[in-house]
């Protein structure tokens, strides 16, 4: 099956016949006669009737001709995008847990950019998915975390998706509250502190297991459970009821004025990095937007415990 072949059924069916069809495309009725007759064989159908009047859609045919409708227009799309050589057509996509820094490194690169054709895309997705992301090529970059108990096993998966992770940074664990929590003025947390307290996590889909969880320490048991998909809801839990999630510490600028961040009394430390694929080479804007995450997390020296500086890429 061709492209040549689709638009000749399309042509046929919109002119009734294949001679007006011919004439129109200024091609040889044999050709779009012998063209039907390739494409009916291949597929194993009858397309059209044809009598002395034209031709008419079979059954078959009007469904063909649904589908051959919408190839057509993705090649047209696909031939118009790519027509100018010369057009620099910017484009971003990133896979991210939920991290606020990662949004406001995201939304730092768009508004610096001053191209006159983009296209960007942030993807606040599952553990799981920000892997698939990058190794089906949907996604430049994906930002997720790591630390001594997820380690090995994310690891393989990166290997079986054929992507490299490189650190951004090491940081505590840390206690988000919301500032009327009864802990919200404690300058360090205990982990017995938060029994009392539902805890907050993002829910992982089919992939939910403790490895590919977003918050540290997920492993451990905790009785009340509320799991939720999006940082809207997250924050309204956090700044509305006596709930907590642990994360990087890392607050955003929305989320200063309500939320509190504690660390967290335990050795474990999180590690925060980035994903892309061995056979991708970065673009000018992932380039600018790997610098707008290390400047976001510059600006929040007091809860990074250590900064890694971007690799040679």
């Amino acid at each position: 099956m061709t492209l040549q072949q689709l638009r000749y059924l399309i042509a046929i069916a919109e002119h009734g016949s294949i001679n007006a069809a011919a004439q129109n495309l200024y091609a040889s009725q044999s050709n779009l006669s012998t063209a039907m007759k390739e494409l009916e064989r291949e597929l194993g159908i009858t397309v059209f009737t044809r009598s002395n009047r034209g031709v008419t859609l079979t059954n078959d045919g009007t469904e063909l001709l649904g589908y051959a409708r919408q190839v057509i227009e993705q090649a047209d799309m696909l031939e118009a995008r790519y027509a100018d050589k010369g057009a620099a057509h910017l484009r971003l996509a990133v896979s991210t847990q939920h991290y606020a820094f990662s949004v406001q490194a995201f939304v730092n690169v768009v508004e610096a950019c001053e191209g006159e054709e983009y296209e960007f895309v942030l993807r606040e997705a599952t553990t799981a998915e920000i892997i698939d992301d990058v190794r089906a090529f949907r996604s430049e970059v994906g930002i997720l975390y790591t630390d001594d108990f997820n380690r090995r096993v994310l690891r393989k998966a990166f290997d079986d998706a054929d992507v490299t992770y490189s650190p951004l940074f090491d940081a505590r664990v840390h206690v988000f509250v919301g500032e009327h929590h009864p802990l919200a003025d404690r300058t360090l947390i205990k982990p017995e502190d938060l029994e009392p307290y539902p805890r907050y996590s993002f829910e992982q889909g089919a992939t939910n297991s403790f490895y590919y969880s977003e918050e540290p320490l997920a492993h451990l048991p905790h009785k009340r459970n509320i799991r939720i998909s999006d940082r809207g809801t997250l924050t309204n839990l956090l700044t509305s009821y006596n709930g907590f999630t642990l994360s990087t510490g890392v607050l955003s600028a929305e989320m200063h004025s309500g939320i509190a961040s504690i660390p967290l009394a335990v050795d474990e430390t999180m590690q925060v990095g980035y994903l892309m694929h061995n056979e991708r080479r970065p673009s000018p804007l992932l380039l600018r937007y790997i610098d707008e995450l290390h400047a976001v997390i510059k600006a929040n020296p007091t809860v990074v415990a250590h900064r890694h500086s971007s690799p040679a890429l």
